[in-house]
């Protein structure tokens, strides 16, 4: 008897160490095939927009991931996944494999199919028409692999991580976010494919309103409208057919042209729905959009289908993708010297208010120009509108629901801060009061940090360099005409925290600034801080807001646009310790 139960035994362990052994060998094998799958599905997402490009990176991915599946699936890896210890870190390969192998099974591999042929430059006009049905015929293929993708990110993200070891937990956060990644580029082509050929009037004639944002004076959303323009498409052609200044709206008369909600009217009063400047001032574009597409009915007699803001840091953009383009004046506008130019120097070369914006128009035109002749490279403007889009300093709006549908949780909508249970979003927007262009000359600072529990401080900095007001044009300074010193820069500082918040405690320094008493508000259920500092040159003045509020996983801040794509809001130390 006790020879047979050590031969049992031994048979067990030998048993055990082949099972060993062959699962060990079968994971390393499928971890080599895992790495190389990862790395192929990234490059595929980064290459979503140039979709052509994503066909060939795909090409050996297949065989990976269903090898990779194969090896993490046989019976004596699922019966060991039952395990103590060792069971959830062959549980959390399997899964991710199976993940990872039904992404690219599923999802990227018909997407890569269906757009073969498809590069960006089916972006290029020939003959001033851009092939719209190309676009829209991936469509179906973008929409099912963002969801498959989504569904991989989502199963691999769901992971328990607590109980892995290092390696295996490092491979799963790691999958986890290529997947995230691939999810959002396959959303992204998806979002495009279906709003990029309507709006080109693949189905109808579209007309679009452009707005132009002046960033040297500062609304909410970027800058007060300076120019507009009326942009008409056609089965995917083109046609830039009226322009107008801000002064052509003055005849208009300053009475509301629409009726604003109450909450907006107690924050901003009722100036967004009375002047075309103010149109980007609450921080809401599906607010200031219809307002400016019924004043520019009013002027025209034109109902356009959609509003579009952008400003010249985009334009700037845009040149990196057409080269430099020559304007009626003789000038050159380039991708550097596009800010100074727009946003300084033509204050100086041009007194008059209406010659200003003849040469907006005439930028804005001339860029238009280069685009609808072909005259770019369209992996640039892809880059361009991406880069514009992530600094929320390009805005959508349609008057289709459901076209603007499309745009949901993207920036491209320009909406107020949103949080939920895993991230908190405080707004900070800056609105000049100085009637001038002094912003130019304004930096602003913004931080956010946890504090000990339910706290969180908001740290908001200003400071301006111009320099000595005599040697500034009056219509940079504004002359005083609105009772602010000539030289001294007045902001008003729309603070927005995140629903449910409330402040705590607040608190103002300066540096010889003068920095007035708040004005709170409310707006969308949205607790409204607004703060005014006035910064003469040299000067600063900081703002701390201490808030109450539950806490989550991430907290951040979105803000105004500036002239500097650099001054983004970021992470920094508590200001209000315990």
């Amino acid at each position: 008897m006790g020879s047979l139960f050590a031969g049992a035994v031994m048979t067990v362990l030998i048993l055990g160490l082949v099972a060993t052994a062959w699962i060990g060998v079968r994971a390393a094998t499928a971890y080599g095939h895992l790495q190389a799958a990862e790395s192929t599905v990234a490059t595929a997402a980064s290459a979503l927009d140039d979709p052509s490009t994503a066909v060939s990176a795909l090409a050996s991915v297949s065989a990976d991931t269903s090898e990779a599946r194969s090896l993490t699936s046989d019976p004596v890896w699922e019966l060991a996944e039952t395990l103590p210890w060792v069971g959830p870190q062959l549980a959390a390969v399997s899964t991710t494999t199976a993940a990872v192998d039904a992404a690219v099974s599923q999802a990227l591999a018909p997407l890569s199919a269906a757009s073969a042929g498809l590069s960006v430059d089916a972006l290029r006009p020939v003959d001033g028409v851009i092939d719209v049905t190309r676009i829209a015929a991936i469509a179906p293929a973008a929409d099912s692999a963002h969801v498959g993708l989504a569904q991989a990110a989502g199963e691999v993200a769901a992971i328990d991580r607590s109980p892995l070891i290092g390696r295996v937990a490092d491979a799963v956060s790691r999958s986890a976010e290529v997947l995230k990644r691939a999810a959002d580029a396959a959303d992204a082509l998806s979002r495009a494919t279906r709003l990029v050929p309507a709006m080109l009037g693949a189905e109808r004639p579209r007309s679009t309103l452009v707005l132009f944002e002046n960033n040297a004076e500062w609304r909410s959303l970027g800058g007060v409208v300076g120019a507009v323009a009326q942009l008409d498409t056609r089965d995917g052609r083109m046609t830039l057919t009226a322009q107008a200044s801000t002064a052509d709206f003055a005849a208009m008369g300053d009475a509301p042209v629409v009726d604003l909600p109450a909450d907006v009217i107690d924050v901003y009063d009722t100036r967004p729905a009375r002047f075309i400047q103010n149109t980007t001032q609450v921080p809401d574009f599906s607010v200031g959009a219809p307002v400016a597409r019924e004043m520019w009915r009013r002027l025209t007699g034109n109902t356009v289908d959609s509003v579009v803001a952008l400003d010249p840091v985009t334009l700037s953009y845009l040149l990196r993708a057409t080269g430099p383009v020559t304007l009626p004046s003789g000038d050159e506008l380039t991708a550097d010297n596009a800010v100074p130019l727009l946003l300084s120097d033509v204050y100086r070369r041009f007194p008059d208010p209406r010659t200003q914006d003849a040469f907006f128009q005439s930028a804005s035109a001339s860029v238009f120009q280069a685009l609808a002749g072909g005259r770019f490279d369209p992996a640039a403007v892809i880059d361009a509108v991406s880069r514009a889009g992530a600094e929320r300093r390009l805005l959508v709006w349609n008057a289709d629901a459901v076209e603007q549908a499309t745009l949901d949780g993207t920036t491209l909508q320009g909406a107020l801060p949103v949080s939920d249970t895993a991230r908190s979003t405080f707004g900070v927007y800056l609105n000049d009061g100085t009637g001038s262009k002094m912003d130019y000359y304004l930096h602003p600072e913004v931080e956010t940090a946890w504090c000990d529990g339910d706290r969180a401080s908001l740290h908001v900095s200003l400071r301006n360099d111009a320099p000595d007001a005599e040697s500034l044009p009056r219509y940079v300074t504004g002359g005083g005409d609105y009772g602010v010193p000539v030289g001294d820069a007045l902001t008003g500082v729309y603070v927005y925290l995140p629903l449910g918040a409330e402040p705590m405690d607040r608190q103002t320094t300066t540096t010889g600034a003068i920095a007035p008493g708040f004005a709170d508000g409310v707006h969308e259920g949205r607790y409204v801080v607004k703060w005014s500092p006035q910064l003469g040159p040299g000067q600063s003045a900081d703002l701390d807001l201490e808030v109450k509020m539950p806490r989550t996983a991430v907290l951040d801040a979105i803000s105004t646009p500036t002239r500097d794509g650099a001054e983004v809001p970021r992470a920094g130390a508590c200001r209000f310790p315990g």
